[in-house]
């Protein structure tokens, strides 16, 4: 598998999915599980698998190869969202340590797939680090945005910093809010999508100022999601290649904001899937190859 991604916004050739039906297994291990693990409901699991299927073929249809993480025993529902677990650099793949206690296995079942796809490894945060890929996003391809939270702790950070140390000019510290507490799911992609080199999806209520400032001197346009529209993860885009990119439905306004933006948007069904776990496209998918910008 080809292997490449020190940016956010670079046509995607090759990405790593795991599907509902692999991640929840049936209907039975739904209902044991999603209570406890903080899910805003109960999944349906055949109303899942239909919404992934769907989400899949649009994500062939635009040209990404996809491959498919295994069902293990050793992770639950959220392994769902697989862009958690792992983060790309050029030099290979690092593993996270999850901040939330329920998904500490997914890491080793992600070392054990790549290592099936041939995909090397070149380190993971350890002991007490923790550090989440929803928390760490790509400004250019040699400036790493790190989202310091409940899910990312300083020496999580502390270890990528020494991971990346010789493919990054600059690692951005982003101190997150408090906003609904250590049960919550909120990464620093929560409230930033990037779209372009020069344009980014953000909820700037919740944009720490100093961070907002920094997007704003390097030239980079802010769409700006509207209040009512951050609930439904209208704030979570993907992009799949330089203003184009994968929208949850059912956010409009937003939409309309980035077409205005002259941003291609391609929309997914996601009640199952991303609204009930509140993982939204970038959080369902791990690139692992992208096209330079």
């Amino acid at each position: 598998m080809m292997l490449g991604a020190q940016t956010e916004v670079g046509r995607i050739r090759t990405m790593v999915v795991k599907h509902a039906r692999d991640a929840f297994r049936n209907q039975v291990e739904v209902d044991c599980q999603w209570e406890a693990l903080g899910y805003l409901g109960r999944p349906d699991f055949l109303r899942a698998t239909a919404e992934y299927d769907a989400f899949r073929a649009l994500l062939e249809g635009l040209g990404v190869e996809i491959h498919l993480l295994p069902a293990a025993g050793t992770v639950g529902l959220d392994s769902l969202y697989p862009r958690d677990a792992a983060l790309v650099c050029d030099r290979g793949i690092i593993l996270a340590s999850m901040g939330k206690e329920a998904r500490a296995g997914e890491p080793d079942a992600m070392k054990t797939a790549f290592h099936g796809l041939g995909v090397p490894i070149y380190g993971r945060i350890e002991g007490a680090g923790r550090l989440e890929g929803g928390d760490v996003a790509w400004m250019d391809s040699r400036t790493l945005a790190v989202g310091r939270g409940y899910r990312t702790n300083d020496e999580g950070i502390r270890q990528l910093r020494d991971l990346v140390a010789d493919c990054v000019d600059q690692l951005v510290v982003v101190p997150l809010p408090h906003w609904r507490g250590p049960g919550d799911v909120f990464h620093l992609m929560s409230f930033y999508s990037p779209l372009d080199t020069d344009l980014a999806l953000v909820f700037s209520p919740l944009l720490p100022v100093p961070f907002r400032e920094l997007l704003l001197e390097r030239g980079v346009r802010l769409v700006e999601v509207p209040d009512e529209e951050f609930e439904t993860m209208g704030s979570n885009a993907l992009a799949v290649a330089p203003r184009k990119c994968i929208l949850l439905a059912g956010n409009p306004e937003t939409r309309a904001r980035l077409e205005a933006a002259g941003v291609e948007v391609h929309e997914f069904e996601g009640e199952e899937i991303s609204r009930k776990g509140c993982g939204g496209p970038t959080c369902l998918t791990r690139p692992v190859a992208r096209e330079p910008p």
